[in-house]
């Protein structure tokens, strides 16, 4: 039977080797990711021969939601424990993160046992890395005029080193600590997921990056590889009063830690209108459509 637990930074090595195995692009697919957003739904892992099985257990309708697993081996083997593990709980097995490839495995593998369902606000923006460095062409018009008003700044854009957390900390929950009365359960875990990447920095492998104006700083972005060709961009935040700000951080972070990646990963949008209108606004090469599948 799996074991879940919650997740430690004991175990990135070996949730690493089987996220290096698959080479999945999605944004899920991150061991920082899985670690510092734990406390958003409840979510532990297990590892299962060379498997690493995330799991959120705090769900609304109370049925746990598993990652498809990453890793190398029999995946019909894997797929049954998971299974015998809901079963124990009297719950069906339901699994996220299914690209149309891992779709495609599990009708091959289990063929009338799931039924499948996606949805447009979970899918992830890949971006052609280039496009976000150069701007090329009449499609990224805007945003090159955008980036000429950021360089009007008198700026300085440098990669974050230890000295720079404790800045970059209160510059990223700024919201949440000026909103009083209206803090909820996602601004909650997204502050402890703030502070657990800056308190792994190194161990995580991340990067990041901030821009200066005037001594403050005014925009900050931490970022790593997910797979082999694709960086992914976990968080970005600016003080808007600066013309063109995001211009700016996008395309020096893109420039400065992403150019050996032929894409960059920027996460989904969660259904958000105004996200995801700035998200289509760089025109991503492709959208990275997930589902979620229940067995039957």
């Amino acid at each position: 039977m799996l074991e879940f637990r919650e997740i430690d930074i004991s175990d990135r090595e070996r949730a690493n080797k089987a996220l290096r195995e698959s080479d999945f692009r999605g944004c899920e697919y991150s061991f920082a990711n899985n670690m510092a957003w734990r406390r958003l739904a409840g979510s532990k892992v297990a590892f299962f021969k060379d498997f690493y099985i995330s799991c959120a257990f705090d769900t609304e309708d109370g049925v746990p939601l598993f990652l498809f697993p990453s890793g190398t081996g029999d995946y019909t083997e894997v797929f049954t424990e998971m299974k015998r593990f809901t079963e124990s709980l009297g719950k069906p097995l339901r699994v996220s993160g299914v690209t149309n490839d891992t779709l495609s495995l599990l009708g091959e593998l289990f063929p009338g046992q799931f039924e499948s369902e996606y949805s447009r606000d979970y899918s992830d923006y890949v971006y052609l890395t280039e496009d976000l460095i150069y701007l090329p062409g009449k499609k990224f018009h805007a945003k090159r005029n955008h980036l000429a008003r950021f360089r009007q700044n008198d700026y300085e854009f440098r990669m974050l080193t230890e000295r720079d957390f404790d800045d970059c900390i209160i510059f990223l929950t700024e919201d949440y600590n000026c909103r009083e009365g209206s803090i909820d359960h996602s601004m909650i875990a997204e502050q402890f997921a703030i502070n657990t990447y800056f308190t792994y920095f190194g161990e995580l492998g991340l990067t990041g990056a901030a821009i200066w104006i005037d001594g403050k700083i005014a925009a900050a972005t931490i970022g790593e590889p997910i797979c082999s060709d694709t960086f992914g961009v976990h968080i970005e935040k600016a003080n808007t009063v600066h013309p063109g700000i995001y211009a700016g951080i996008n395309n020096l972070f893109a420039v400065s830690a992403a150019s050996e990646y032929r894409y960059v990963n920027r996460e989904e949008d969660m259904g958000l209108e105004g996200l995801r209108k700035a998200k289509l606004s760089y025109r991503p090469a492709f959208l990275l459509d997930k589902y979620t599948v229940t067995f039957k």
